[in-house]
């Protein structure tokens, strides 16, 4: 049987007036199946790939854990995810019990990094029984692997480290929080920077990248072929915090959402996926 690409419409004169609409009806289906007809076909529409990323100050000596008022600033990470529903949350200043509660609540795989302050692991306090203190990934997708070290350069009472996870969609999430700008920190931070920027490209040969941190500076620690989005928006401490990301997450867009109970705002960034 040969088959037209030709949708039969030019047939409608010869045939009676129920016949045509048999004819157009039946001849279409049969050519949408086939070729296509009237649309194209095997397109599918492209996914956005979307990552949070907050700074919580709850170890509970930091300044900044008044305004923490907890349990309210877990309660608000809970409700923001809950929100956004993001594919990943990037965690920093963060106790590992709140983690695995957060994990819990919002139904999150969790990889949580222990941070040491003054050569000694750091329990995080009032109240206590909060576990560690350290950084998180928490991810959507299951979660195959994961890496965390420090970084070479250091600088302060605060041992600075990165954690990346491998995801089972094949995305790498990774996130980071280098030392200050200060004075005494200052030298750490560009050499953690640095490091952070090999530590992504090495990685993104391999696998889609995305960070999320608290880098503690406005410019970009992020490798050729990447993008940068930061809070520079944000009420609090604008531009700290950064997301960054490989070539296949594209048209990348930034979101600040105001935190009542951090000195850092929420960010939230959402990329094409073109994978």
């Amino acid at each position: 049987m040969v088959i037209s690409n030709e949708c039969p419409t030019a047939r409608l004169r010869r045939a009676p007036h129920i016949g045509r609409l048999l004819l157009i009806g039946v001849g279409c289906a049969l050519l949408l199946a086939l070729t296509g007809c009237g649309g194209s076909s095997g397109s599918s529409a492209a996914r956005t790939y979307t990552l949070m990323q907050v700074n919580l100050c709850l170890s509970g000596l930091a300044g900044c854990y008044a305004k923490a008022a907890y349990p309210a600033g877990v309660e608000e990470t809970v409700a923001r995810i809950r929100e956004a529903r993001p594919d990943a949350v990037t965690l920093n200043e963060a106790c590992g019990g709140d983690v695995a509660l957060i994990a819990r609540r919002t139904g999150y795989r969790v990889r949580f990094s222990r941070v040491p302050y003054g050569g000694e692991l750091l329990r995080c306090v009032r109240p206590g029984r909060r576990g560690l203190f350290g950084d998180a990934v928490l991810t959507k997708a299951a979660i195959t692997g994961s890496d965390n070290a420090d970084f070479d350069a250091q600088a302060g009472l605060e041992r600075r480290r990165w954690l990346c996870v491998t995801t089972a969609v094949d995305v790498d999430v990774c996130t980071a929080h280098l030392n200050t700008r200060s004075s005494v920190e200052v030298a750490g931070n560009d050499a953690q920077c640095a490091e952070l920027a090999t530590l992504l490209a090495r990685r993104a040969a391999a696998r889609t990248v995305i960070f999320g941190g608290d880098v503690n500076r406005h410019p970009s620690c992020a490798p050729d072929g990447f993008w940068t989005r930061t809070d520079r928006s944000a009420r609090q401490a604008a531009g700290l915090q950064h997301v960054y990301g490989s070539g296949p997450l594209r048209s990348p867009s930034a979101e600040v959402v105001p935190a009542a109970h951090s000195d850092h705002d929420v960010l939230l960034v959402r990329a094409t996926a073109a994978f």
